[in-house]
């Protein structure tokens, strides 16, 4: 007989979907294609692949060309997830342990990156109607859901521990 999936296995999970999507997405695209020589790649009119190291953090902001900048971006990733894992080991609510595991997976996804290439593989780009929004990679976007479920999870109304809920 299984046994149900536990909070933090679903976390866990999260986590090592959203990285391996994410490493797999960018090998493919670096190594397996010749995105970098023909790009940009018109997927639909609103949608190109292309390629572009992202030295900074969200958005690109904060480039950081040294060598110095982009070991302390990996050590702040690192740290990120060591502290969002620790949440999440000690969580029960689903929604909260599943978008931390979309943030740690992500954070160590761009991590993993800035070792080894000394920037973050950005390559979907969205745009339409003159309005381009920044390039991103799954990590980015595993990043903006499990943020989004975390505000999510912050508007649901807590239980006591009695299992009521609270006075309105």
């Amino acid at each position: 007989m299984r046994a149900a999936m536990t909070p933090f296995r679903l976390g866990l999970a999260g986590l090592l979907v959203t990285l391996a999507l994410d490493q797999a997405s960018k090998l493919w695209l670096y190594y397996g294609t010749d995105l970098v020589l023909t790009q940009p790649w018109r997927l639909a009119s609103f949608l190109d692949f292309v390629v572009v190291w992202n030295r900074g953090v969200s958005y690109g902001m904060f480039q950081q060309e040294g060598g110095l900048g982009r070991w302390i971006l990996v050590a702040i990733s690192v740290a990120a997830a060591i502290g969002l894992s620790v949440w999440m080991y000690r969580t029960s609510s689903r929604l909260l342990v599943l978008a931390l595991g979309l943030i740690v997976g992500g954070a160590i996804g761009n991590a993993i990156d800035r070792i080894i290439y000394g920037a973050v593989f950005d390559f979907v780009h969205l745009h339409a109607y003159g309005w381009s929004w920044y390039v991103f990679n799954v990590a980015d976007a595993a990043i903006v859901a499990g943020v989004i479920g975390l505000i999510l999870d912050s508007l649901r109304p807590a239980e006591r521990s009695d299992g009521a809920q609270p006075d309105s």
